[in-house]
């Protein structure tokens, strides 16, 4: 039975956490962070029917006779 050759596994293993290393700096540097949090202004609510009026649910089943 032929042995396993591991000579090539740690330059792929260092090759592919350098690799990974670069792609999560390319990916992290690409956001935008705000320089001051006191700028970021509060998202406005979304006016829905639902939240303008409250209808109420009946529930015969539960409803005594």
């Amino acid at each position: 039975m032929p042995q396993l050759d591991t000579s090539t596994w740690l330059p792929v293993i260092l090759s592919m956490l350098l690799a990974l290393f670069t792609l999560f700096q390319l990916k992290i540097s690409k956001h935008l962070y705000h320089s001051n949090p006191k700028m970021i202004t509060k998202p406005q609510k979304q006016q829905t029917p639902w939240n303008i009026t409250w209808t109420k649910i009946y529930l015969p089943l539960l409803q005594s006779q």
